[in-house]
């Protein structure tokens, strides 16, 4: 029989199907879409005025925090040394065994901060278990790859549950009784209805990017999964915005949570916005195609409507010699994963895709965000160009807008 000792996570990565829609946790329609929603192409062009940040100053090194031995090496290891502003106030406040609400933006260092003190938890208390849940099938893999990281040595063992990917080696893995589980809300409810998951002795839960997840449609899925859990627990939140909806949950589950907020302002602030007229689809092609020659443009994500037309468009642009790939609901996960890693490597620099990677991408050297397409909503459009102006950097954002 072979060993699970953590990397049990990586057998779940297989190509197959799953059961909902997507198989991405982002239900048929794209959960909580507005449809038809006008947008005033007025809207689309903003000169970017990134909000110069003040240098945080950590009060900790990583060395510094009361944590296994082994989480200290792996960190070390990593080159982990000074914690962001998330990571140094997050981390001590969670080994109190306090819940914690963080407010941050995506690229602050979220997971390291709710990771390192869960781990800890698991290490040295047997009894324990974890839910971390995502909004997304490709964050939830992100989050798995920094926990066996960060966790490497410890002998704990843990599921990966999200769609797009076979039953067979789940089920697998929960028969080995998981001390961590990641997964995307509509998966881990798959198990939960096939009695294949029990969550009665998981007393540690994270809530990632909870308010895209809701953006999405799982509210009654998340609500459903808190209610399984443990009490007590100590739950996490992590969250770009505090929105009444956000705040409802947490009012709900949180016991007497404390609130770390770095949040310095809207992603978008840091993205140069512009639009492009064009007259029929031979025209709007022949647009796009000049751009995409613009020196300047170096990494782009190129967003289309539907699955079909992302297919179309990629192949199109691949027959012009652009190194181009497509990601959509309707691929599995083994060839979602395989596109992003050709587009974080740069294998590829055009990655066309539908709104399933505007909630799923993280690569922070995107320079531009091309809405080829104008999206369903103002929403969505945020999610889009928020993809680009990372790390400090100046993104661009281009929407394609039709005479009239």
């Amino acid at each position: 029989m072979p060993s699970y000792k953590y990397s049990v996570y990586s057998s779940t990565k297989r190509n197959g199907s799953g059961r909902r829609n997507g198989g991405g946790g982002q239900r048929s329609g794209g959960g909580g879409k507005r449809r038809g929603e006008y947008i005033d192409p007025a809207r689309l062009v903003r000169v970017a005025k990134p909000v110069t940040e003040n240098v945080y100053v950590p009060v900790n090194k990583f060395s510094d925090f009361a944590v296994d031995q082994r989480i200290l090496d792996n960190l070390t290891a990593k080159g982990y040394v000074s914690p962001s502003a998330i990571q140094d106030q997050t981390i001590p406040l969670a080994l109190e065994g306090k819940d914690v609400i963080g407010l941050a933006n995506t690229g602050t260092g979220k997971t390291a901060a709710f990771a390192v003190p869960v781990l800890d938890r698991l290490i040295n208390d047997p009894k324990s278990n974890a839910l971390i849940v995502a909004p997304t099938r490709e964050l939830a893999q992100q989050i798995e790859e920094e926990c066996r990281s960060i966790a490497k040595g410890s002998g704990l063992n843990g599921a990966l549950l999200i769609g797009g990917t076979s039953m067979g080696p789940q089920l697998r893995d929960l028969r080995f009784n998981p001390r961590i589980v990641i997964g995307t809300p509509g998966r881990i409810k798959d198990h939960l209805e096939r009695r294949t998951l029990n969550l009665a002795n998981f007393n540690l839960v994270v809530l990632d990017e909870v308010d895209r997840m809701l953006d999405m449609g799982f509210v009654n899925d998340v609500t459903e999964l808190l209610r399984e859990l443990a009490q007590p627990r100590q739950s996490f939140f992590f969250s770009a915005t505090m929105d009444p909806r956000v705040e409802g949950l947490i009012r709900t589950f949180a016991t007497e949570p404390v609130t770390v907020a770095v949040k310095t302002g809207d992603t978008s602030e840091n993205v140069h916005q512009d639009i492009v007229r064009f007259s029929g689809t031979g025209d709007k092609m022949t647009k796009l195609h000049d751009i995409l020659l613009s020196p300047e443009v170096t990494k782009v994500i190129v967003f289309d409507e539907t699955q079909r037309n992302v297919e179309r468009l990629g192949q199109e642009l691949l027959s012009r010699g652009f190194k181009a790939d497509t990601i959509h609901g309707g691929k599995s996960q083994g060839q979602r994963q395989r596109a992003l890693d050709s587009f974080k490597t740069g294998r590829t620099n055009i990655l066309v895709a539908t709104d399933v990677a505007a909630r799923g991408i993280d690569v922070s050297d995107i320079s531009h965000v091309l809405n080829y397409t104008m999206p369903q909503s103002y929403m969505d459009y945020v999610h889009r160009i928020g993809r680009a102006g990372r790390a400090g950097k100046i993104g661009y954002a281009v929407t394609f807008v039709g005479h009239n």
